[in-house]
């Protein structure tokens, strides 16, 4: 991840090509009710789809991009993609069974998903054969027909659904960004008034309300929310935490700048990169196209982490995680490059910096929307920088993998032309 690949300006990246000006048409076009006519009818949401890779143990990867792993599924670009996702919380802890796990919250045994269970069973093997590569359960890979290095993948989120009524929240004295890791963290700053010792007994650590919060989430006045308390509702907002290509062969992005290669020599889903990953990005919900640089043949995607409620920062180290399901669909464009993982919906481009200072992601974020500014709609660089000042909205997507994330919203109702 050198400063200078991520500040580099591309005048042959995605938005500098003739497949810009047809951006916005593609979101459009991947509105929920129109995804795959030809589909089976989805199932609950609206969308259709061409395939459904569902969440088995041979599809799922415990915390890691493989690479040239036998394909979960193999598609032709414009097809659309059911994938089935399972939340890490509760099926990767191996001391402990899951209908334990969620029994100590009151969830019955019928409520948990037989295929998180069915995952579970094979964490001793996985623990044996050294695939274990990090926390998050992770559905894939997908091979598109055709992709290879040099092109962009681009993904449109047509539908996710909530697969099981529940979600989890994790809170300690220091963790997210109160960790003594974190990099804000000063010697003599103090923990949040939260018990930092778990009490012998709790099983897997599991305390419910103190370290380990499950909310309910259901209907509400015909909306989806997050019952957090008697007196507090919360709309949920699902959105897939790690949408990713597999990474480019024999580079490694750690948890510092400076941590050597993994052991197994897995990249692992817990930093982001421009491969994607666990970016944690809340507005990449439906509506939204993401896309992605291609560094192996096929591109291999990956999707999990799944989450249906989560702030900007995510600063507690974790959001609502809870195992979704989202259709998608997977187009190819062809020798056309991209540096860094973009994302648009009807109303924004949203540029990406990735760094492990957030002063530096903040930097990148910004150059990356001059460089998109001057390239696709004709400003120069004082003026494009002029614009991110005064019109582009920065926020903190993630800060809690120390591996950070700013988005830059660019909006798009300004341009005169697109009214």
């Amino acid at each position: 991840m050198s400063n200078t690949h991520w500040s580099s300006v591309s005048r042959r990246s995605l938005i500098a090509g003739s497949v810009a000006a047809g951006l916005t048409a593609s979101v459009a076009a991947a509105s929920p009710v129109s995804a795959g006519q030809k589909g089976r009818p989805g199932r609950p949401g609206r969308a259709k789809w061409d395939h459904h890779l569902k969440s088995t143990p041979d599809n799922l990867h415990l915390g890691g991009f493989p690479i040239d792993w036998e394909p979960g599924l193999t598609m032709r670009s414009g097809q659309t993609v059911r994938v089935d996702a399972v939340s890490h919380q509760g099926f990767t802890n191996a001391s402990i069974h899951p209908h334990d796990y969620f029994g100590a919250f009151g969830v019955k045994a019928k409520e948990v998903l037989d295929d998180g269970v069915a995952f579970w069973e094979t964490l001793p093997e996985r623990d044996a054969t050294g695939r274990r590569y990090g926390g998050h359960v992770l559905t894939g890979p997908m091979y598109v027909e055709g992709a290879e290095p040099g092109d962009t993948i681009a993904i449109d989120i047509l539908d996710i659904d909530t697969r099981v009524p529940f979600g989890f929240n994790n809170t300690a004295a220091t963790g997210g960004v109160m960790a003594t890791f974190y990099p804000g963290w000063r010697e003599g700053d103090q923990g949040l008034d939260i018990p930092a010792e778990i009490p012998p007994g709790l099983p897997a650590g599991v305390w419910p309300d103190v370290r380990t919060h499950l909310y309910r989430t259901g209907m509400h006045r015909g909306e989806e929310v997050v019952f957090f308390s008697d007196d507090i509702i919360i709309p949920t907002h699902k959105f897939m935490g790690i949408i990713a290509v597999a990474p480019p062969t024999g580079e490694f992005i750690g948890n510092t700048e400076d941590a050597p290669p993994p052991a197994t020599g897995v990249q692992s889903s817990t930093p982001p990169g421009k491969f994607g990953g666990n970016m944690d990005v809340r507005d990449l919900i439906v509506g939204t196209t993401l896309y992605l640089p291609v560094f192996q043949p096929g591109a291999q995607i990956f999707v999990g982490d799944p989450h249906s409620c989560q702030g900007d920062g995510e600063v507690s180290g974790t959001a609502v995680e809870h195992s979704l399901a989202g259709t998608f669909r997977i187009k190819l464009h062809k020798k056309v490059e991209t540096e860094l993982p973009w994302a648009e919906d009807d109303d924004h481009w949203i540029m990406m910096g990735i760094h492990w200072d957030l002063d530096r992601a903040m930097r990148i974020a910004v150059e990356k929307t001059v460089d998109f500014l001057v390239t696709t709609q004709g400003l120069t660089a004082p003026k494009a920088y002029s614009f991110a000042s005064i019109a582009v909205n920065y926020h903190n997507a993630e800060v809690v993998d120390r591996t950070q994330v700013v988005t830059g919203y660019i909006p798009k109702s300004v341009f005169k032309r697109r009214r």
